[in-house]
């Protein structure tokens, strides 16, 4: 009886406080959107902003975002799946991975700034790129790098060892056994990790300030710089610049970051159906 009381206490423990988080994510989320969804219009995403953010709309800024997580993520996945797969297939067991691996997780905890700090240092400063999209993506690619290599490693991990022995058995090599049986085997798990770096770059505000810059204007190359959503909101919001243009700016980028984790989940889930 008392072994069924105190199971009893804790699932309703654990539901309570479920909920208490679910309840607080859609108040959050619910809070923002009920303010700024009227605001959401035709206009606003297809205007360029003006007279700094508080009229026109966000045309540039969507354009700048789509381009900065689009360079971070075109550099970063290549860099962190094959650093994954050299750790996990390649080095298995060895000392120094373990401490490569341990860095590897300091570097996930390090605050934004600091990236942004050592960007404009190198990139900025150093290599002469200047405030550009250059600059700001090649900061987030280090930013997400750490995720993109643990989800990866992770997902390795959880191929069973027979499909290597099996593959090696029939005679393919060990380049042949990744390319055709482990990487298809993890996949869902590397495009999770992927959702995560392109939530992190979109939603990073600190480092790309820093890297980026703030400009307005339509960017035509990597050598421009661009102001991100999330940095419009910040300047929108710290500024005082207008309550109407934030909300409609946070609305829009809950919008954006809700989507983009929608169809990636569902091309994941249509891969693992198929396979």
């Amino acid at each position: 009886m008392y072994k069924r009381i105190k199971q009893y206490s804790f699932y309703s423990s654990i539901g309570v406080l479920s909920a208490l988080a679910m309840l607080s994510l859609f108040l959050i989320v619910g809070y923002i959107v009920i303010n700024g969804i009227s605001q959401v219009t035709l206009e606003f995403l297809t205007q360029e902003p003006s007279n700094m953010g508080k009229d026109g709309g966000v045309l540039s800024v969507i354009i700048g975002t789509l381009y900065l997580t689009f360079f971070a993520i075109l550099v970063a996945t290549p860099i962190g799946v094959a650093a994954a797969i050299f750790f996990t297939e390649y080095s298995a067991g060895k000392k120094w991975v373990s401490i490569v691996r341990f860095f590897t997780e300091i570097l996930a905890g390090i605050p934004s700034i600091i990236f942004g700090l050592f960007g404009f240092s190198f990139f900025v400063v150093f290599l002469g790129f200047g405030w550009s999209i250059l600059s700001g993506g090649l900061t987030l690619a280090m930013m997400v790098l750490p995720t993109l290599i643990r989800a990866t490693e992770e997902s390795l991990k959880t191929v069973p060892m027979s499909y290597r022995e099996g593959s090696l058995s029939l005679g393919a090599t060990k380049l042949q056994t990744i390319k055709k049986v482990i990487i298809p085997s993890c996949l869902p798990g590397i495009l999770t990790g992927l959702i995560l770096g392109i939530g992190r770059a979109i939603g990073e505000t600190a480092a790309v300030i820093l890297t980026c810059g703030s400009n307005l204007k339509m960017p035509t190359s990597l050598f421009d710089s661009t102001r991100t959503l999330s940095v419009h909101l910040y300047t929108l919001s710290s500024e005082g610049i207008s309550k109407d243009k934030t909300f409609a700016t946070a609305t829009l980028l809950i919008i954006i970051v809700l989507v983009i984790n929608t169809v990636a989940n569902s091309i994941t889930s249509k891969y693992i159906i198929k396979s």
